[in-house]
C-alpha cells in the first residue's frame, strides 16, 4: 500500500510538472537532447518501475565503428534512433531492432585531432522539420536529411587556422539551429552563432568576450563586458569563453540560455593582469534567440582562474519557491555551487555547495557574487584547491524528476594542486600534477551519483563510484535514477532513497547519458557505451578499458532482455610500484620522460595504459626506431596522429626514443 500512495504522488507530481513546466515531449519519443525544451531528461514512462527493474535486459546492441569516447544523447522519434558516433559521424538506426538505416561520416580530417583537449567525441544532434543538424569536431554544421542522410547545407562556423573544434550538440529555437564550440584551452576566442533552419544561412553571432579593450566591439554588449578587462589583458591568446556544451531554450519566454567556459589562459592574474570579472567568461547568458542581443547574464566565477566553466547542463523548471510559483534554472557547474536562479529576470535565488568548495566560503545572496577564500589564491605560491579542474560537475547531463523534486547530479570530489607556473599545459604552462598530487587524502578523487534537493538545499543521498570517471543520468516516473559507469555496469536506483535495485553489465565502460523511449507500448532504456573523454589519459584498474576492448555500441534495454555480450579482453598491464618515477632513469632519458609528460602523455596517458589509443610502453623495436617519420614528418596523420614538426626538434625526439626504449614492455 505503501507503494500504491508513493505512486499516486508521484504521479500528480509529473502532473504538476506538465502543468507548470516547459513544453514537452510525446510521451514515446525522446525528440530533443534533453527530451524536453527544459532538458529535464526526466522520462514519464512508467512501464520500467522500481518493482519489475530486475527484469530488464537486452532488447539489442549495435557496433558504432569506435573504440574512443562516445558521448551522444539518441534522439528518438517516430520508431528512428539518431545517434553520433567518434569523428562527428551520424547513424540512424531503427529504435525497435537497432538495424541501420543509414550512416553519414563528415570525413574530419584526422590531424583535426590535435586541436582538442578531450578526445574526438561528439555529444549528438538535434532533429528538427525533417532535418538532422551535427556540430563536426573541424568546426562545421551540417543539416541532412532525416530520411536518408543527404546534406542538405553543410557550413563552416570557425576560423579554421585557429584552434576550434565543435563537441556539443546542436539546439534548435525556433526555426533557427544554435551552434558554439570549444577552444579556450588552446587559446581561442569565444562565441555562438544561430543559422536558419532551412537554409544554413547564420543569423547572428553572439561573441562571449571582447577582441580587446579598445575594440572592435562586434555587439553592444561587447564594450560593457570589456570594462571587466584589465586594458593590458592577454588578448593575443583569443580571452576563451567557448560555448562547448550546455543551452536550453524556453518557447514560451522565448529565451535562449547558454552557459560559457574558462579564460585563456586560465590564471586570471596572468590573463588579466590588472583584475576584473572578465565578463562573459564562466556565467549563464539569457539571449532573445530571434534578434542574438543580450538579454540577462549572472557570472558564476568572476576572474575565474581554476578552469570553473559554466558550460555545465542547464535545466528549466517551474516550481513553487518560498509560497510562490518560479520560472527556474536549474545549474551545478564545476565551482562546487548549485545555482537556482529566475530564468526570467536573472534573480540568484540559492547558491550551495554540493561537493566540497575551497576557493570561496559561500556566495553572497545579496549581491550574487562568491566570497572567495584565500586556499583559491595561488598567485603568490602553490595552492591545493578543490573542486578540481574536471571540476564538481562536468559535462555529463544531470536530470530533475518533477516527481521527487530532486536533482540528480553526475558529481566529482576532488582537488588540483595549482602554482604560478603549474596551470593549463596546452597553453604553455608546465602540467598541472599528476593524481597523486591532485588528491590530499584517501577520502576524495573519486565520482560520485547524489541526489540534491533544491529546496533544502542540501544532499539526499549519494552513491559513490569506484573510479574518477561519472556518466550522464536519466530519471523516469517509474521512480528510477539510471547511469552507467566507466567499469562497465548500467545501474538503476531508487529515485527516493538510492537504493541500487538492479545492474547490467555490459564490458565496455559508459560515460553518455541515457535516454527512454516507448515503441508499441513496450518501454525501452537506451544508451552510448563507449569509455574516453576527458579521462581517456587516466585509466584506473577498475575501467573496463584495462580489461575489455573499448567496443563502442548502442545499447537498449527492455523487460524480458537478454544478457549484453561482453566484449573481447585486453592484455593486462600491471602498473610498476610507484610507476614510472621510482625507475632509474639516465640523463637523456630523463630528458625523454619530460617530453613524453610534455607532449604524448596528454593522448598515450601519463599513467600508463588507457585502452584506447596505443600504449607506447608496448612500441616495438621497429617502431621505436622510425619515431622521427611519425613525430616530426606526419607518417600518421592519416590516422589522426599528428606531426609535431616546430613543438620537437630531433634531438628531443632521440631523448623520446631512449625514454621508450627505457620503459618498454615486452
Amino acid at each position: 500500500m505503501r507503494v500504491s500512495l508513493i505512486w499516486l504522488r508521484g504521479l500528480a507530481a509529473v502532473s504538476l510538472g506538465i502543468a507548470f513546466g516547459c513544453a514537452l515531449a510525446a510521451d514515446g519519443d525522446w525528440p530533443r537532447h534533453g527530451r524536453d525544451d527544459g532538458e529535464q531528461r526526466f522520462s514519464p514512462l512508467t512501464g520500467i518501475n522500481r518493482e519489475n527493474v530486475g527484469q530488464v535486459g537486452l532488447a539489442w546492441q549495435t557496433l558504432l565503428d569506435s573504440t574512443r569516447g562516445l558521448q551522444a544523447t539518441p534522439i528518438v522519434i517516430d520508431g528512428v534512433m539518431y545517434v553520433t558516433s567518434t569523428w562527428s559521424r551520424v547513424f540512424a538506426l531503427d529504435a525497435r531492432t537497432g538495424a541501420v538505416l543509414w550512416t553519414y561520416d563528415p570525413q574530419v580530417p584526422k590531424v583535426w585531432a590535435k586541436k582538442g583537449c578531450c578526445d574526438v567525441v561528439n555529444r549528438g544532434v538535434a532533429v528538427a522539420d525533417g532535418r538532422v543538424f551535427v556540430g563536426t569536431y573541424d568546426g562545421r554544421l551540417v543539416a541532412l536529411k532525416a530520411k536518408d542522410g543527404s546534406v542538405i547545407w553543410d557550413v563552416n562556423t570557425v576560423d579554421r587556422s585557429k584552434p576550434y573544434t565543435i563537441t556539443g550538440a546542436p539546439r534548435v529555437a525556433g526555426d533557427r539551429v544554435v551552434i558554439g564550440n570549444g577552444g579556450a584551452d588552446f587559446g581561442a576566442r569565444g562565441y555562438f552563432s544561430a543559422y536558419d533552419v532551412a537554409t544554413g544561412e547564420m543569423q547572428w553571432r553572439f561573441y562571449t568576450v571582447p577582441a580587446s579593450a579598445a575594440g572592435p566591439f562586434e555587439h553592444p554588449e561587447l564594450e560593457m563586458a570589456a570594462k571587466t578587462w584589465s586594458p593590458d589583458s592577454r588578448w593575443e591568446m583569443g580571452g576563451g569563453g567557448t560555448v562547448w556544451d550546455s543551452m536550453a531554450w524556453d518557447p514560451e519566454l522565448n529565451l535562449l540560455y547558454v552557459g560559457t567556459g574558462n579564460g585563456s589562459p586560465w590564471p586570471s592574474f596572468q590573463r588579466s593582469p590588472g583584475g576584473g570579472d572578465n565578463l562573459f567568461l564562466s556565467s549563464i547568458l539569457a539571449i532573445n534567440p530571434d534578434t542574438g542581443r543580450l538579454v540577462w547574464h549572472y557570472q558564476t566565477t568572476p576572474g575565474d582562474s581554476w578552469d570553473y566553466t559554466a558550460t555545465q547542463h542547464i535545466v528549466l523548471a517551474d516550481i513553487e519557491w518560498q509560497g510562490k510559483s518560479r520560472k527556474v534554472l536549474f545549474q551545478a557547474p564545476k565551482n562546487g555551487f548549485f545555482y537556482v536562479i529566475d530564468r526570467q529576470t536573472g534573480e540568484l535565488l540559492a547558491a550551495e555547495k554540493y561537493v566540497r568548495t575551497t576557493w570561496a566560503t559561500h556566495v553572497d545572496l545579496e549581491t550574487g557574487r562568491p566570497v572567495p577564500s584565500p586556499t583559491g589564491d595561488y598567485s603568490q605560491g602553490a595552492r591545493v584547491v578543490m573542486p578540481a579542474t574536471l571540476g564538481g560537475h562536468n559535462w555529463h547531463p544531470m536530470s530533475y524528476s518533477p516527481q521527487t523534486g530532486l536533482v540528480y547530479i553526475p558529481a566529482q570530489d576532488a582537488a588540483t594542486h595549482f602554482s604560478p607556473t603549474q596551470f593549463n599545459v596546452l597553453l604553455g604552462g608546465t602540467v598541472t600534477g599528476r593524481v597523486e598530487e591532485m588528491v590530499p587524502d584517501d577520502s576524495i578523487g573519486r565520482a560520485l551519483l547524489l541526489a540534491w534537493d533544491p529546496h533544502a538545499r542540501q544532499v539526499r543521498w549519494s552513491v559513490p563510484h569506484s573510479t574518477f570517471s561519472n556518466a550522464g543520468v536519466l530519471s523516469t516516473a517509474g521512480g528510477l535514477v539510471v547511469q552507467g559507469d566507466a567499469e562497465g555496469y548500467i545501474s538503476f536506483h531508487d529515485a527516493w532513497t538510492g537504493e541500487r535495485l538492479h545492474r547490467i553489465a555490459t564490458g565496455t565502460g559508459i560515460i553518455a547519458p541515457p535516454i527512454s523511449y516507448e515503441l508499441d507500448g513496450e518501454q525501452y532504456i537506451a544508451l552510448l557505451a563507449g569509455w574516453g573523454g576527458a579521462l581517456f589519459t587516466h585509466a584506473e584498474p577498475q575501467v573496463a578499458a584495462r580489461r575489455f576492448r573499448n567496443e563502442g555500441r548502442a545499447i537498449a534495454l527492455k523487460l524480458g532482455g537478454g544478457r549484453v555480450p561482453m566484449p573481447e579482453g585486453e592484455p593486462s598491464v600491471k602498473p610498476r610500484p610507484g610507476g614510472d618515477r621510482l625507475r632509474v632513469l639516465n640523463e637523456q632519458q630523463a630528458r625523454g620522460r619530460d617530453v613524453y609528460t610534455a607532449h604524448c602523455g596528454i593522448c598515450h596517458s601519463w599513467y600508463g595504459h588507457n585502452g584506447l589509443l596505443p600504449d607506447l610502453r608496448r612500441s616495438v623495436p621497429a617502431m621505436i626506431d622510425q619515431l622521427e617519420a611519425i613525430v616530426l614528418l606526419g607518417a600518421l596523420e592519416p590516422l589522426g596522429m599528428p606531426s609535431f614538426a616546430g613543438q620537437l626538434t630531433p634531438a628531443q625526439v632521440d631523448d623520446l626514443k631512449e625514454y621508450l626504449r627505457a620503459v618498454r614492455i615486452e
